[in-house]
């Protein structure tokens, strides 16, 4: 192993929010980002902080990183969604992206929680079948709902009508 997983830092930031981009422009969605580098250092690092990261450090680098929440689940108690696990594409197949997802179950195990959840588009296979050699389920029977910014407040229009 020629990198280490430690805690995010303040400062690693500028680094995490490379690998968002990042992921945005491997998923297809490379104007889809509007988080801010201030925003993160703001949630992440703020009472009350939204989120907890950790990154994988090469050589004094960030080249990958994992970020997780806690959330609420009415049939098994408290959860942990991981939001994103993203490895730099260089570093794909060094083990990172396996050592990163260790690292949120081991957090998870400690704060007691019942489950761990996340996305992954249906087209990722080797994420898929990566998520899928470590013992997750990957249930290809649910859609993911969202309402964006605009959807609600056409939501908040109608209801107001």
């Amino acid at each position: 192993m020629d990198f280490n997983i430690r805690v995010a830092q303040e400062r690693d930031m500028i680094a995490v929010h490379k690998l968002i981009k990042e992921l945005a422009v491997f998923e297809k969605e490379k104007h889809a980002v509007e988080v801010t580098i201030e925003d993160l250092v703001t949630d992440g690092f703020r009472e009350p902080k939204l989120f907890h990261c950790f990154v994988g450090e090469k050589e004094g680098s960030v080249v990958g990183m994992a970020l997780v929440y806690n959330r609420y689940s009415t049939w098994k108690g408290p959860v942990v969604h991981l939001e994103d696990l993203m490895v730099s594409e260089k570093m794909r197949g060094s083990g990172l992206g396996s050592a990163l997802l260790s690292e949120v179950v081991k957090y998870a195990h400690g704060l007691g929680v019942k489950r761990i959840s996340w996305e992954v588009l249906d087209w990722n296979e080797p994420a898929i079948k990566f998520y899928e050699s470590k013992g997750a389920n990957v249930m290809r029977d649910w859609d993911v709902v969202q309402l964006d910014e605009a959807g609600i407040q056409n939501f908040l229009n109608q209801i107001e009508n």
